[in-house]
């Protein structure tokens, strides 16, 4: 057998939703930086979904359908009420949460086509509120309730803080959820189909996936991108800290990508509403530090920022506590996840690898008494 440590290069299956070829993204055939320049979050929803982009008519009646199934049952809120609440990372509170509500919803085992896609809606519609919900439950205030005259980006940001968005914040956020939504068979991705090909619920696929999304080499590395800003603190301190890591050959998080050679194409939107909103808080050391952040370890190492390096400080600026942002990202990445899951159920087989044994050779059982 050939083995392909991390199954790099190796192609497992074949998918309409996305692609990555010579470092450019698309979403059924659309390019990234098309679809963050004009589309709506909804819009790639839809997209990923049906493989089409929709009417203005179909997307009156998807924001409709989001903003009706929004709310969570109130047992999954009492549950939040349950959790070691200052100890818990909002990450685990979100994967608990998930596989909750497939409790509430009495079409979780039904595999017909069209329950599938009801229940894909039901989930990407409370995303948002599962998350809002528990980091205002943290800090002892009462969740907010969804509002159904605002966009799904709107209203995260409103049931976050109760207060309603300006635009740029609005902008800033569903630029960030189109910018997520998809990226071909990454390892949260390649979890939900592996575990749906079992023919296991669209619950049990993405509690799955947000259990690989929650690791630091995956969904992670923005949290730990804040953290290192905020550790070096001034622009000042740059240059001797980030030396310092590559002279101690430490990971710096933030950049370079399994994929990407030439660079992340993602990473320039979320640089300029980095720049944008680091401007508009009157923090723009932020932005300052991440740019002189790039200059070197793409200078030294050639490893170019990904598209998490610059989400940090722009999440940052939005007020959005740094435990959130990889939350963020699966409320964003859930509408691929669930693109894939059923993907995978139109045309299933089960994802059944091997493994190249390199344990001890034939061996004769020894009865307990005669062992040394």
């Amino acid at each position: 057998m050939t083995v392909t440590r991390g199954l790099e290069g190796v192609v497992a299956t074949t998918s309409s939703i996305s692609s990555i070829i010579d470092d450019t993204l698309t979403y059924v055939g659309y390019d990234i930086d098309d679809l963050a320049g004009n589309a709506s979050f909804e819009e790639v929803i839809y997209l990923l979904w049906n493989r089409k982009l929709l009417t203005k008519t179909q997307l009156a009646e998807l924001k409709k359908e989001l903003a009706e199934n929004a709310e969570l049952p109130k047992e999954v809120l009492e549950h939040f009420h349950m959790y070691p609440i200052q100890e818990v990372h909002p990450m685990a509170a979100l994967r608990s949460a998930v596989s909750l509500l497939g409790l509430y919803d009495k079409e979780a085992d039904i595999m017909e086509e069209s329950a599938n896609f009801r229940k894909a809606v039901r989930l990407q519609a409370k995303m948002p509120a599962l998350v809002t919900a528990f980091a205002r439950v943290r800090k002892g205030l009462q969740p907010i309730p969804p509002r159904k005259d605002l966009s799904f980006a709107a209203n995260f940001l409103y049931m976050l803080t109760g207060n309603e968005p300006d635009s740029i914040a609005v902008e800033a956020l569903d630029k960030t959820l189109v910018l997520h939504a998809d990226h071909e068979l990454n390892a949260s991705t390649f979890t939900a189909r592996v575990c749906v090909a079992t023919l296991s619920d669209i619950y049990s696929g993405v509690t799955a996936a947000i259990g690989a999304l929650k690791g630091p080499l995956h969904g992670g590395a923005n949290e730990a991108v804040m953290k290192m800003l905020k550790e070096i603190g001034t622009v000042e301190n740059v240059e001797p800290f980030i030396r310092e890591k590559l002279e101690k050959k430490e990971k710096i998080m933030g950049f370079g990508h399994r994929v990407y050679r030439k660079g992340d194409p993602r990473a320039k939107h979320l640089r300029e509403m980095s720049k944008k909103l680091t401007e508009l808080t009157g923090e723009p050391h932020w932005y300052e530090m991440s740019i002189k952040i790039e200059e070197i370890v793409t200078g030294e190492k050639h490893l170019p920022p990904n598209v998490d390096f610059y989400s940090a400080s722009m999440y940052h600026s939005l007020g959005i506590d740094h435990d959130l942002f990889t939350p963020i990202f699966a409320v964003s990445r859930v509408s691929g996840w669930l693109a894939h899951i059923l993907e995978q159920y139109e045309n299933n087989r089960l994802i059944r690898p091997r493994a190249d044994y390199t344990g001890p050779g034939m061996q004769k059982y020894v009865p307990i008494d005669e062992r040394a």
